[in-house]
């Protein structure tokens, strides 16, 4: 291969979307019959097998068993080959996956970025109703062990969601939420996220919502806790809504969805479990809609958990004390404003 050849396939491995290199290398395999019949492919295998989340994994296997080629799997993930053919549990590696090495080169690159980005992301905005933050870039560095650059990159792909921003003297800074700001983020929420949920209502399988419905009709009868949350959350708000197909609508609910760590940390911090029971009690309600096919019931009853959680959520807002020092990542600093 020639080193201009080389380098293309890099660049497109950091440039295609990672769950779609995912899907295109499996895709390959299950194909050309590499993969043996039965062989049982899920979210932690696949990530393992490609130094990646469970996120881009779990969306090219969704893509896979929409178009057929895989299906459903009695335990944990999704079987290769046709009814009948017995499970077969291998890491991918032995079974037969191969990634050429300009591949491996330009997922390793990309990885470590995607690695990254989501406890980066996660760890500023849980930070942002505490106050204004200095975000040192080469403590950022220091703290993940990866190079400069790796963390601009990562800083400039939150400043396009509005997550951090650079001032003239090429500092970064994130914060502070304010009322204003959380109510504008709402608003937005209110507006399409209803919408979103009427669009995917259909695509998303029964067994999925039964099984999501179940998760948050048990969470009503356990201890609330920071993960049992942002589980919940996660259920609904990311794994369902954020499923629709419109890319614009999907970016926008995101980059408005962020608030949502900031709150659940505030959560944890200051419990109030009749307030976390009302909020595990209508994702119930939504959920119930969704399964039972009410399409107009499911979107109403997001809208009005949505609005309802405006106001609680600036009570917390206002009360919150001094962010914990154990809370804060080194690479944040707090200043005035």
């Amino acid at each position: 291969m020639s080193g201009r050849t080389a380098a293309s396939s890099r660049d497109k491995a950091v440039a295609t979307p990672l769950y779609e290199a995912i899907y295109a290398i499996l895709r390959e395999h299950i194909e050309d019959g590499t993969f043996p019949p039965g062989l049982v492919l899920g979210e932690s295998i696949v990530a393992r097998a490609f130094h990646a989340s469970r996120v881009p994994a779990a969306a090219a296997l969704r893509r896979l068993r929409e178009e057929g080629l895989l299906r459903d799997h009695e335990g944990r993930g999704y079987l290769t080959g046709r009814e009948g053919t017995n499970p077969i549990r291998l890491e991918l590696p032995a079974a037969g996956l191969r990634l050429p090495a300009d591949m491996a080169t330009g997922l390793k690159t990309r990885n470590r970025h995607e690695r990254m980005y989501p406890a980066v992301e996660h760890a500023i905005a849980s930070v942002l109703p505490f106050g204004r933050f200095q975000v040192n870039e080469s403590a950022l560095a220091e703290h993940h062990e990866v190079s400069r650059t790796v963390a601009h990159e990562v800083l400039t792909r939150l400043e396009r969601t509005g997550l951090v921003t650079q001032d003239l003297n090429q500092r970064w800074y994130a914060g502070r939420l304010t009322e204003a700001g959380l109510h504008d983020h709402f608003e937005m929420r209110c507006l399409l996220e209803p919408t979103a949920l009427g669009q995917v209502m259909d695509a998303v399988p029964r067994e999925e919502l039964r099984e999501r419905l179940d998760r948050a009709e048990k969470a009503a009868t356990l201890r609330h806790t920071l993960d049992r949350i942002e589980r919940l959350e996660r259920d609904l708000h990311v794994d369902i809504v954020l499923r629709c197909e419109n890319q614009q609508l999907r970016e926008t609910i995101r980059r408005s969805q962020l608030v949502i760590v900031a709150i659940h940390n505030a959560f944890d911090l200051y419990r109030d479990s009749a307030m976390i029971s009302l909020m595990v009690g209508e994702h119930i309600a939504i959920l119930d809609h969704a399964l039972a096919g009410r399409r107009a019931k499911a979107m109403k009853a997001l809208e009005a958990h949505l609005t309802r959680s405006l106001a609680q959520n600036i009570d917390i807002v206002r009360n919150l004390g001094p962010l914990p020092e154990e809370r804060r990542p080194p690479y944040l600093i707090q200043v005035p404003g």
